[in-house]
């Protein structure tokens, strides 16, 4: 049953609902308006910039390889001698042919003065036989064997010199030898080391690359190789030969890259890490520090040069190298990343480009002149 008093407070919550209604939607635009000026109101954000720029990439391989000589050869004797010269140094450089070692000779060149005397003894017991031989004065086999005699003094010559050669010692193959482990008047026996003899102009370099590499591997493919005695410099080469088997225990294979040596840097001996330069080409590149991880998306931040505000873009990345990606999609060539400053650039909001990037230059200096500008 309806009452005075019940229509009475019914008629007083429509007025205030009519009160209070305009009241809150007047609040909330208010609300968004301010918010709306607070974000158009936000100052620029300083940033460093870098082109994407189109250049060479290459997948790389990464293995561990010992260095060898071009030729390597231990320095013995065939003889057993007293040495009687030494005609090198520790260190040395030599040329094919250079003479290393000088050991006692004295009998055999009395062998030789008796051998070339005996020579030409039979030389012209050779040319009277035939002397008389054409005059019909003596028989056809008496010539023969004053020939097979010539012919057999000749041979003892050969031999003898042979016996004098094995006691000079020259070097096969020009390079550097090593350390002298002989004196004068040792006696050497044959197998006794008398030095080594390396030609280190090029360098091989051995290496063991997994199976599954192998479609990629080729003579003639470029390698850039690293020793950690001689800190972050390069050595570049490229594959000379591949090994005929893959090993069935470590599924690899073996390579052999050649580096040339002229100035003598590298030692046989030394590890090195391999990097093997496949599937060179032209692709989009730009500073690793550019990229931003957004879970599963990876996104970079382009400015626009002509309204100065960043932009969010999914791109895909490809290879990576030392301080560059690779950009499959997403950006073109000459667009600007940002670089640095990518934690204080919101979508949409209006950045200061403060320096410009080419990637050989470091942050500081990039800092000292975007402050001197």
């Amino acid at each position: 049953m309806t009452t005075p008093q019940s229509i009475d407070r019914a008629i007083d919550r429509a007025w205030r609902a009519a009160l209070i209604v305009p009241l809150l939607l007047a609040v909330l635009a208010s609300a968004a308006q301010g918010q709306s000026q607070g974000e158009g109101a936000r100052p620029a954000a300083p940033v460093i910039v870098a082109p994407a720029q189109r250049g060479e990439m290459v997948d790389r391989i990464n293995a561990l390889g010992t260095t060898r000589a071009n030729e390597s050869v231990r320095v013995t004797a065939s003889v057993t001698e007293t040495v009687q010269e030494l005609r090198f140094d520790d260190g040395q450089a030599v040329e094919a042919g250079e003479v290393l070692v000088v050991l006692n000779k004295a009998e055999e060149e009395a062998d030789l003065r008796a051998a070339e005397a005996i020579l030409a003894e039979r030389r012209l017991a050779f040319e009277r036989a035939q002397e008389l031989e054409s005059r019909r004065f003596t028989a056809t086999a008496q010539l023969d064997e004053r020939r097979a005699a010539l012919l057999e003094a000749e041979a003892a010559i050969e031999a003898v010199r042979a016996r004098i050669a094995n006691r000079i010692i020259r070097a096969p193959f020009g390079g550097v030898v090593g350390l002298r482990d002989i004196s004068l008047g040792a006696l050497v026996a044959p197998g006794d080391l008398i030095t080594t003899l390396d030609d280190v102009s090029v360098i091989k370099l051995d290496f063991s690359v997994p199976a599954v590499f192998l479609p990629a591997l080729r003579p003639g493919l470029p390698i850039v190789a690293k020793a950690s005695a001689f800190g972050g410099q390069a050595f570049t080469g490229e594959i000379g030969s591949i090994g005929s088997r893959v090993d069935p225990t470590t599924r690899s294979i073996m390579a052999r890259a050649l580096i040339p040596n002229a100035e003598g840097t590298l030692k046989p001996g030394l590890l090195m890490t391999v990097e093997l330069l496949k599937n060179a080409r032209q692709a989009i590149i730009v500073p690793e520090e550019a990229l931003i991880p957004r879970g599963r998306q990876t996104q970079v931040l382009v400015v626009d040069p002509e309204t100065s505000t960043a932009e969010s873009r999914d791109v895909e990345v490809g290879a990576r190298r030392p301080g560059a990606v690779e950009i499959l999609a997403g950006l073109e060539e000459g667009e600007l990343v940002v670089t640095h400053g990518t934690q204080r650039v919101a979508p949409g909001q209006a950045v200061t480009i403060t320096a410009v990037e080419s990637g050989s230059e470091p942050l500081s200096q990039l800092l000292d002149d975007a402050a001197e500008g």
